[in-house]
């Protein structure tokens, strides 16, 4: 018999497709030896280039008339799926031969954080942690961006990540706070020696700006030096991070990095960073309340910083970049 296959269809976000990204393992348990082939939008499809199992990743590039979805059932119809998953609830789960079908659809919306919602999906009965998949080439290009930085400038020292974008409106705390916000830590004495690392896409630059101009020398500037896997594993040498809510920001839960996340008029009890190290700060902490991002102040995002600090970071065990 040929090896099962399997077509995950996800997110074209990376947000969303870091919180799925346990699905990727559970079909492995569930069906041993699946060879999988995942379809996503083209800023996460690195993501999925060293997971496991997974021999093929589709792009999806969103065209007029969604011809995106007709391309993509050319490529997969004339294949006998031993099951197809798909957290998009798109119509092509339907269209293409498949023993079993896994499909997300509205009323799965139940009030569950989206780990668990996905988890249930999926029929586990524990929530599928999500996962970042890094490779040799990921750590690779990172190191050949961060290092040089490291031994010049103000030399070596831990590590602070800092994502200052977020793609969706009333999401991103105002650029100039973040400079003020990476002030206030250069005088902290807990970051005595410790850099700051903006980490981002291309065209996140004009919010990096401030805390990269704060920060100086010690800044080490990670802003569209490489794909989002590639970012992963610059975060995954910082030793905190603090970001908006965004795809980092799940990234860097994902890896196991201490995680700061930032809200605004979003659910932070559905979407905060998921994992044990994890904590959130929001302009209105009251769940079901929400105030603009804008309400958020520096004091109160370095108060939780200082006690993300505090609460993971062990001064007796020096962190090493």
């Amino acid at each position: 018999m040929s090896e099962p296959r399997v077509l995950f269809v996800t997110s074209n976000r990376i947000g969303d497709c870091v919180i799925s990204s346990g699905v990727i393992r559970e079909i492995g348990r569930q069906i041993p030896g699946a060879r999988i082939t995942v379809a996503c939008g083209r800023p996460p499809a690195p993501f999925f280039r060293a997971a496991p199992g997974v021999e093929r990743v589709i792009v999806l590039d969103k065209k007029k008339l969604a011809g995106h979805w007709l391309e993509l059932w050319k490529q997969v119809v004339g294949t006998r799926w031993e099951m197809v998953v798909d957290i998009r609830g798109s119509a092509l789960s339907y269209l293409v031969p498949a023993r079993r079908r896994v499909v997300y659809n509205r009323s799965w919306e139940t009030g569950l954080r989206k780990v668990e919602m996905v988890s249930r999906l999926m029929g586990s009965e524990t929530p599928l942690d999500p996962e970042i998949f890094l490779d040799d080439r990921a750590r690779a290009e990172a190191a050949a961006v961060i290092d040089p930085q490291l031994t010049g400038g103000a030399g070596p020292g831990p590590i602070i990540a800092l994502a200052p974008i977020a793609h969706q409106p009333g999401k991103s705390w105002p650029a100039e706070r973040w400079g003020q916000l990476v002030d206030r830590l250069m005088a902290e004495p807990r970051f005595a020696g410790w850099r700051f690392m903006p980490v981002g896409g291309p065209g996140d630059r004009p919010p990096a700006t401030p805390a990269l101009e704060t920060a100086g020398e010690r800044a080490i500037d990670f802003v569209g030096k490489g794909d989002i896997l590639a970012s992963a594993a610059a975060i995954d040498r910082a030793a905190l991070f603090v970001g908006n809510d965004s795809g980092l920001m799940h990234v860097a839960a994902a890896l196991g990095r201490p995680t700061l996340g930032l809200f605004g008029p979003t659910e932070w009890w559905l979407y905060g960073p998921w994992g044990p190290r994890t904590r959130t700060v929001a302009s209105n902490e009251t769940r079901g309340e929400f105030a603009p991002i804008e309400d958020l102040t520096v004091e109160r995002v370095f108060s939780a910083v200082i006690d993300l600090h505090d609460a993971f970071v062990d001064p007796e065990k020096p962190v090493q970049p």
